[in-house]
């Protein structure tokens, strides 16, 4: 069978859903390509599960950091009741709901193994062997995402080891996990299994969290063994074997041996790009999909008649579900303008999305602690040719922090180009930090000069006041001044006897 449609996703991932839906608001046909479940990795492997499963053992830990709930909170993690409530949360593997979605927007599913077959055709094999080509009139959009990679350690492959779609589904957590890697992937997975009482080890050949500032992965080496995990900096892992009982053998480069029941890789992905057909259109196939701010893939093929899209994982700009989302509704609308022939400017899309992917991607990792951040580390910005600016506040400055919780231990970093007077960096670790985030996420996007920041006033007492902080750090407008007539305030107060008065 053969027919035409406007426009084919290769992918049913939330970045393929977003292209989609906004390609058909534009009043497109468009047809979904998808071989596993609708909603993809996100929803039923990696975000969303893990997400649910870090949450309750980080929900006991908080109470029991605060005076009367501690007293209250005595039990231990009732990991049967995490796991049930993990399988609520990716519907037990079923995407009855997220393919009725699909009907009722008007965007039509093809169930099957997409791939290219020459400019703006797809050929689709379903799981009956039948097989139906798909023509574009107006693009193909590829988002199949990225799958993690087993690196080629001696005996690794032959050991069944996990990656994250085994930790995330897990029905039975093992006495003993190894985790091999030091990403986000493997810190939040260490956090899990350690939550649930598993003897974890995790064994990282530099640090941890190595693309954030280096203060957030020493606070999460801290959090891990305080949560009973061991971390191992600075190794290598040689070889692994699975011994005859099912135990996995490790042996360190420096010749120590461990012992696991598992052991999970968490060592990098790469491109789902291998069975796609980028072959018969003149690309690589496996590659990473290099795109303009557009997203149209730069290759020969689009030149003349622009058809070809890679949105999410696949053009390797920034690996995390939030940005793929980001980068498909752009081009979805920038799909539906440049086949309609809506006025919508080109310009100001690619801008934004050249805002978003490159200097304004943030990453949260919900380990014990968690660690925000967004923009450029120091480090990073340094190496750009920047001139910087850099603050320093350790949350124990912040009442809000306090009452939060006793014993609060956290750092705030804000990154500022010296010439702009722009924020264009922030990095937050400690407890529930998370949602600091995209206030900096903000005034990285909108280049807000750092002097209006001191009119964005926080909450007290909130964590969020930690920006006060921060901006007394950078110095405050006629700091200078105050300082030389005596008046600089000094550190925050601890408890609310030392504040003003209310008004």
């Amino acid at each position: 069978m053969q027919r035409e449609t406007d426009v084919i996703v290769i992918g049913a991932g939330p970045v393929g859903e977003n292209v989609a839906d906004r390609a058909r608001a534009a009043g497109l046909e468009v047809v979904v390509v998808e071989h596993e479940l609708v909603g993809g990795e996100c929803s039923y492997w990696a975000c969303v599960p893990s997400k649910t499963l870090l949450r309750s053992a980080a929900a006991l830990r908080a109470a029991r950091r605060v005076p009367g709930a501690a007293e209250a909170a005595t039990g231990e993690l009732d990991v049967d009741a995490v796991l049930r409530r993990r399988d609520y949360w990716v519907s037990d593997w079923d995407d009855h709901g997220a393919v009725g979605w699909l009907d009722s927007v008007g965007i039509e599913l093809e169930r099957g193994h997409g791939r290219l077959d020459g400019p703006r055709r797809v050929v689709v094999e379903r799981a009956d062997g039948e097989t139906v080509t798909l023509v574009a009139r107006h693009a193909v959009v590829l988002s199949t995402g990225s799958a993690p990679v087993i690196p080629p350690i001696d005996g690794l492959a032959l050991a069944a080891p996990w990656a994250s779609r085994e930790a995330t589904s897990v029905k039975t957590p093992p006495r003993r996990l190894a985790v091999i890697g030091g990403g986000a992937v493997a810190v939040e997975m260490a956090t899990v299994f350690a939550g649930f009482g598993t003897e974890v080890a995790v064994l990282a050949r530099h640090g941890l969290l190595g693309g954030m500032e280096p203060f957030a992965g020493e606070a999460v080496v801290d959090g891990l063994r305080g949560i009973g995990a061991s971390v191992h900096l600075d190794v290598d892992v040689v070889r692994v074997d699975r011994e005859p009982n099912g135990e996995v053998r490790l042996e360190l480069g420096d010749g120590e041996l461990l012992h696991a029941d598992e052991v999970l890789v968490a060592t990098g992905r790469r491109p789902r790009t291998d069975e796609v057909g980028l072959e018969t259109v003149g690309l690589e196939p496996g590659a990473w999909l290099d795109v303009d701010d557009s997203l149209l893939v730069r290759a020969s093929t689009n030149d003349e008649a622009p058809w070809l899209y890679a949105v999410g994982d696949v053009n390797h700009r920034a690996l995390l579900t939030h940005q793929g989302k980001y980068q498909a509704r752009a081009a979805g609308d920038l799909i539906g303008a440049r086949a309609t022939g809506r006025p919508l400017e080109l310009e100001p899309w690619g801008a934004h999305t050249a805002t978003a992917d490159h200097s304004a991607v943030p990453e949260i990792v919900f380990a014990e602690p968690e660690c925000a951040a967004v923009g450029l580390t120091a480090e990073a910005a340094r190496r750009s040719g920047r001139a910087v600016r850099v603050a320093d506040v350790d949350f124990a400055s912040v009442s809000g922090a306090g009452i939060h919780a006793d014993g609060f231990t956290g750092r705030a970093r804000l990154v500022v180009d010296a010439a702009l007077g722009t924020v264009i960096g922030a990095t937050f670790v400690g407890p529930d930090v998370s949602e600091l985030a995209h206030a900096a996420t903000i005034a990285i996007v909108g280049e807000v000069p750092v002097d209006r920041l001191w009119h964005a006033v926080p909450a007290f007492p909130t964590m969020s006041e930690v920006w006060l902080r921060l901006l007394e750090a950078l110095g405050r407008p006629g700091a200078a001044e105050a300082a030389a007539a005596g008046s600089e305030p000094g550190d925050a107060p601890d408890r609310a006897d030392d504040e003003e008065p209310a008004a």
